[in-house]
């Protein structure tokens, strides 16, 4: 009666790797226990998910091509828009979340267009308005750009608004830093820069003050809900983003958080489920008002 923080599978948001093909459950080898889906599949797993109350899935796809245009991303027949249309009609209620970056689609594996070896920010805007707009076209109800260029949350609101889809929401992931954790998700999204790395556009970890900074251009910009990403090595960011603004926030319990504590579970050294909602806890007691988390369906078969 006087626990002061509870979880719940409505706070939570699964992410789903999508892939082409039919019948198709392989297992990521950096991430046991998560798999890339074939969209049949994919609709499986998200008919699970709802039924369970956990009420958001986050897609990310796998393409059959990559280029330096990153075609895929933005194409009709695009993975994630196969998937945005089959999981809409068979889940109807589902909320349906994307992720809009380039990194998974480009031939370099780098989160935007280079140029002489270098992100060229305001080009890479133009992509991703393209990409988010034809995910609300496919039926996302949210779009979530992750890929850190400066203004692209004003770029893809407007590019919504003048395609008549000013319903479709965007949750920035408005303070990613350039994290060590982020590699079982890179093994899985086929998504790390073939030179190079992140650190000219995701944040430098050692600043919190930024973060502030980041969130409130993204606000100002128009999105609808923030984002600190990684979790439990930031919850003091966390906190100080839910103290400083009134939109909804969510924290990301990145792949590497997950690869930890199935290794150390797997070696008997933590109880799994103790480890696992301890953590989930933390992130919400820090002011998490969403998680997402690949542990969604697994809590909420626990919490039930």
């Amino acid at each position: 009666m006087v626990r002061e923080t509870r979880l719940s599978p409505a706070d939570m948001i699964a992410p789903l790797f999508v892939r082409h093909g039919s019948g198709l459950r392989e297992p990521i080898p950096s991430m046991p226990g998560q798999y890339h889906l074939s969209v049949d599949e994919l609709v499986s797993d998200c008919a699970g998910l709802h039924a369970l109350g956990v009420p958001a899935v986050i897609l990310f796809g796998l393409p059959a091509y990559k280029d330096e245009a990153a075609a895929e991303a933005y194409a009709e027949d695009g993975i994630v828009q196969l998937g945005l249309r089959a999981v809409r009609e068979a889940v109807p209620d589902m909320i349906l979340i994307t992720d809009v970056c380039l990194c998974q689609y480009m031939s370099h594996g780098h989160c935007g267009v280079l140029l002489d070896g270098q992100v060229d920010n305001d080009v890479t805007l133009e992509l991703l308005a393209q990409v988010a707009v034809s995910h609300a076209l496919a039926g996302a109800d949210v779009v979530a750009p992750s890929d850190m260029m400066d203004g692209r949350v004003g770029a893809i609101r407007g590019a919504l608004d003048g395609e008549g889809l000013s319903g479709t929401a965007i949750l920035a992931y408005s303070a990613k830093f350039a994290s060590a954790f982020y590699g079982p998700f890179r093994d899985a999204a086929h998504s790390a820069p073939q030179e190079g790395d992140r650190r000219g556009y995701q944040m430098d970890p050692a600043n919190a003050r930024e973060a502030l900074r980041e969130v409130e251009l993204d606000i100002a910009e128009g999105a609808d809900m923030v984002m600190v990403k990684p979790a439990m090595p930031y919850l003091d960011v966390l906190r100080r983003v839910r103290e400083s603004t009134q939109v909804p926030v969510a924290a990301y319990q990145v792949s590497g958080e997950y690869a930890m504590i199935e290794a150390a579970a797997a070696q008997g050294l933590i109880d799994r489920r103790a480890a696992v909602l301890e953590s989930l806890t933390a992130i919400r007691r820090a002011g998490a008002d969403l998680i997402l988390t690949y542990y969604a369906g697994q809590v909420a078969k626990w919490l039930s």
